[in-house]
């Protein structure tokens, strides 16, 4: 009756009394590896108790982190308060809520912007609460400075509705806050894995945003998962550099924004590394991996479209208040390097968009020997136990740093595709042409029919991949052959010789990983050919037979090659009426051309 009765109050205490069942209950579940001790210079970013403007998080102690109605409350306190800041909205969620941004800026002559955006996946938090802090500052605590040279974007929380379903079942592998939200959206779909097939509202909001925007440097906060270590604060870019589609705002990244974070954050009291992601984290010293990525990521997104963009990875089981406070370092010398370098990524960007890349990388396979090391890898020891709930032995961490000699694992290509000219796309196919067109990607449209020489793709062993991110994704063998075709009105022609003409490759060409066609876009392919009866059929591929020599002999290998079809009457009727004439259009025909020509 007494915790009833003390939360319907709205003293500061009496809510902390409240969370303390919850807090206990969250640990409880979580039973995580000690805490490393820390301290660090960026403590005295933390507000006083009785500062007004205390964020929500620094007023609970960076126990709990505010839900989206309180996010919105306090923003809109902050901005009537300051006239550097403005709100806005930029959409809305699947289930209806506003997707919000505040824009940090002095006014006057257009600036060059960073966009940062926190909670794509939503139980990964700290860019949120680090924002709010950085945007407090900036507004009333003497950091106006930042903006001299850009404006300030900010999107507290992008996943707003997998935000709201809060539990400290979420994330179990990250320390704190008590309640956090879910990976995916309301449709169970992983925003961060959207980029490029652009099947959830949010995503199409924030690809709206970047193309209105164009920013100079974007910024996307997430939380890490793999084994225990040293550092803290990790951060990296498509391809961790190395393997970026686009050479000039890479070099960037590694060259200038990389080495100036560092910095900052050192000097701050973190530790800081580029993303280690793990070959294996059962056994840390096999290795940590760079390879490329596609465009269904925020940073090979980026990648793609020329655009400098960061993924933050705060180490999951440090405290939640040392991992804000380090996004919090890591968003402001952010600020800075942009600022001062606005010119020269500017520069970056317009080279990376006048470059015409004449091939795609599809597919890549691990080095067979490392690309690098790292000398003094700052990790933690472990050790073994028999563990009852695996039945096999687990890894118990001990809090004990250690050092050890850290292999880079790189990648080697294995698949690269030639890029054609142009892309055809039959205008029946609208939910491509729709991407298309939310990507910006340009193309022009038939006013009269064209008969042309092109490239078509036909699928060999087609296979349906595990249900992924609302999809069906296909995976296949694929056979290319040039035919003459009749392209109606209407038809869509994508150059490739575009600014986005890569990003175009990479949605199109049925070999990418990311590709329409990998996503399962087209399921009329699989779909059999139209058929009749048994006996219409037989007369027909006897008269193929003697009319045929050709197919007459292909069909005779396929006889010897495949007993199981020898021996099937109707998969040989199937066969001999789907080559007939010109054969149908639809089945394992991908229905997009290729003008190579």
């Amino acid at each position: 009756m007494t915790n009833t009765i003390s939360c319907r109050t709205t003293a500061l205490v009496a809510a902390l009394i409240c969370l303390e069942p919850m807090q206990m209950m969250a640990q409880n579940v979580l039973d995580l590896p000690p805490v490393l001790p820390w301290s660090g210079k960026s403590e005295r970013l933390i507000a006083k108790p009785n500062d007004p403007w205390i964020t929500p998080a620094e007023a609970a102690n960076f126990q709990t982190t505010p839900r989206y109605a309180e996010v919105r409350s306090w923003l809109e306190r902050l901005d009537a308060a300051s006239p550097l800041l403005t709100m806005h909205t930029f959409g809305r969620t699947g289930e209806g809520r506003d997707l919000l941004y505040v824009r940090a800026s002095k006014g006057g002559a257009a600036k060059p912007v960073v966009l940062v955006q926190a909670g794509i996946h939503s139980g990964e938090i700290d860019g949120k609460d680090a924002g709010l802090m950085l945007l407090r500052d900036i507004a009333l605590r003497g950091k106006a400075n930042l903006l001299d040279q850009v404006d300030l974007v900010f999107v507290p929380i992008y996943n707003i509705d997998g935000h709201e379903q809060m539990s400290p079942w979420n994330f179990v592998h990250v320390r704190g806050p008590a309640e956090k939200g879910r990976d995916a959206n309301a449709r169970n779909i992983d925003l961060n894995r959207d980029y490029g097939k652009l099947d959830a509202p949010e995503s199409r909001a924030m690809i709206g945003l970047l193309r209105q925007l164009d920013p100079i440097l974007y910024i996307d906060c997430h939380v890490s998962e793999g084994f225990d270590m040293q550092y803290d604060v990790t951060f990296t870019y498509a391809g961790w550099g190395t393997y970026a589609r686009h050479r000039a705002t890479a070099d960037w990244l590694d060259g200038r924004f990389g080495p100036a974070v560092t910095q900052a954050l050192t000097k701050a009291g973190h530790t800081p590394i580029k993303y280690p992601s793990p070959i294996d984290t059962r056994e840390p010293a096999k290795g940590i991996r760079y390879s490329p990525e596609g465009p269904r990521y925020s940073t090979g997104y980026g990648d793609f479209i020329s655009v400098p963009t960061v993924l933050v990875e705060n180490h999951m089981l440090k405290p939640y208040r040392q991992r804000v406070l380090g996004t919090y370092v890591l968003l402001e010398a952010a600020l800075k390097i942009a600022a001062g370098d606005a010119e020269r990524i500017a520069a970056a960007k317009a080279q990376d968009r006048a470059s015409r890349p004449t091939e795609l990388l599809t597919r890549w396979k691990p080095a067979p020997q490392p690309i690098g090391w790292i000398d003094k890898f700052k990790g933690v020891a472990f050790e073994w136990y028999q563990s009852p709930a695996s039945g096999r032995r687990e890894q118990r961490w001990l809090g004990r740093p250690i050092t050890f000699r850290m292999p880079i694992i790189g990648q080697q290509p294995t698949e690269t595709v030639q890029l054609p000219k142009a892309w055809w796309v039959p205008a029946a196919y609208t939910e491509v042409l729709d991407r298309l067109r939310l990507h910006g990607i340009a193309f022009e449209t038939l006013t009269a029919p064209r008969t042309l020489q092109l490239d078509q793709v036909q699928l060999v062993d087609p296979k349906l991949l595990q249900p992924s991110e609302g999809r069906v994704p296909i995976t296949a063998t694929f056979v290319h052959e040039q035919s003459e075709q009749v392209m109606p009105a209407g038809s869509v022609r994508v150059p490739a010789d575009q600014p986005n003409g890569l990003l175009a490759a990479a949605l199109l060409e049925p070999e990418s990983q990311d590709s329409f066609l990998a996503w399962g876009f087209f399921p009329e392919m699989l779909s059999p050919a139209p058929n009749t009866d048994a006996f219409v059929l037989a007369a027909l591929g006897e008269r193929l037979l003697t009319t045929e020599p050709k197919l007459k002999a292909e069909f005779e290998a396929k006889l010897r090659a495949e007993p199981a079809f020898a021996a099937d009457p109707d998969a040989r009727l199937t066969w001999l009426y789907a080559h007939a004439g010109p054969g149908h259009p639809y089945p394992l025909r991908y229905p997009i051309f290729r003008e190579v020509n």
